[in-house]
C-alpha cells in the first residue's frame, strides 16, 4: 500500500513539467514552422537571376552614347525580361513551400490533439499538480476539476485546467522569445 502512494506521488511529480514541456515544444514548433512559411527560402535560381539582372542594368547604364543607344535597350528588354521570369519563378515557388508548410503544420496539430487526447486519458482523474489552496483561493474548484478537489490544504490540478494553463503560457513565452 505504501508503494503505490509513492508511484502515484512520483507521477504527480513528474507529470506537470512533463506535460508543459511537451506543451511548449508543440509551441515552439508551430511557431517555427510558421516563421518559415513567412519568410520563405532563397535558392540558388533565384541568385543566380538576380545577379544576371543586376549585370545586364549596370551593362545598359554603361552604354549611355548615342550610338549604343539600341544595345542599351536590347538589354533593359532582356533585363525586364529576366524579371519576369524571377517573379513567375518564386511565384511558384512560394505557392510549392506554402503547401509543404501547411502540410507541415496540419501533420504538427495532429499529432498534437492525438497527444492531447493521450494525455487526457492518461491522467484522467488523477491529479498533475498540487497548489496551496491560499494560492488559488478563487479558482481552487475550477482547477481541481474531475480530481477531487482539495487534500490537506491543496487543490490537486486536474490535466484539462493544465493543459489549457500549460498552452496560455507557453504562448506568452513563445511571444517573449521572438
Amino acid at each position: 500500500m505504501g508503494e503505490e502512494v509513492d508511484s502515484v506521488g512520483h507521477r504527480v511529480s513528474v507529470a506537470a513539467p512533463l506535460t508543459f514541456t511537451i506543451v511548449i515544444t508543440f509551441q515552439l514548433l508551430s511557431g517555427w514552422l510558421e516563421r518559415l512559411k513567412k519568410r520563405g527560402s532563397t535558392n540558388a535560381t533565384v541568385i543566380q537571376l538576380r545577379g544576371e539582372i543586376k549585370q545586364l542594368l549596370k551593362e545598359a547604364s554603361s552604354l549611355s552614347q548615342p550610338s549604343t543607344f539600341a544595345q542599351a535597350a536590347k538589354l533593359r528588354r532582356l533585363a525586364a525580361a529576366k524579371e519576369k521570369e524571377l517573379a513567375n519563378y518564386q511565384e511558384s515557388h512560394s505557392k510549392e513551400m506554402k503547401m509543404s508548410y501547411d502540410l507541415y503544420l496540419k501533420v504538427l496539430f495532429l499529432f498534437k490533439v492525438l497527444t492531447y487526447f493521450v494525455l487526457i486519458c492518461w491522467f484522467w482523474r488523477v491529479p498533475v499538480a498540487t497548489i496551496s489552496q491560499r494560492l488559488v483561493q478563487p479558482f481552487g474548484k475550477l482547477l481541481s476539476w474531475r480530481t477531487g478537489g482539495t487534500l490537506n490544504n491543496h487543490v490537486m490540478v486536474g490535466i484539462i485546467p493544465w493543459l489549457i494553463l500549460s498552452t496560455r503560457v507557453s504562448k506568452f513565452v513563445c511571444r517573449l522569445l521572438k
